[in-house]
């Protein structure tokens, strides 16, 4: 039974995978902060906080893409509503993207000037 549930969550994140430009696109990213995390051999404290950095964004893609199949679901129509629970939901992914995005200037931007000078 919850093998099942984790079979589904996978299944969940690849159909949204394949689908979603936006998740590559945070995917890719979280690929490169992987290795940039690896490269400058960054603290496990600041490994701690990209990868909750990372998790929050991942999350916050997957739930908007749920909310956005399911307003997709209730009505094709334009409806003021539901443009207003699709744009509230990519504001969440846009917010914790900038807030990750900050994160990995504070971490690596000093390292990198330091191998600069």
């Amino acid at each position: 039974k919850n093998m099942k549930r984790f079979i589904h969550a996978v299944n969940g994140i690849l159909y949204v995978f394949k689908k979603e430009q936006n998740f590559k696109i945070h995917t890719f990213a979280t690929i490169l902060v992987i290795a940039a995390g690896i490269i400058f051999s960054i603290s496990k404290t600041e490994w701690i906080m990209i990868i909750i950095a990372v998790s929050i964004v991942l999350a916050a893609e997957l739930i908007n893409s749920a909310i956005e199949y399911l307003c997709n679901f209730v009505s094709t129509d334009y409806n003021d509503k539901i443009k207003i629970i699709k744009d509230t939901s990519a504001a969440a992914v846009l917010i914790s993207a900038i807030g990750a995005f900050v994160l990995a200037l504070v971490i690596f931007v000093p390292k990198f000037i330091e191998i600069t000078e």
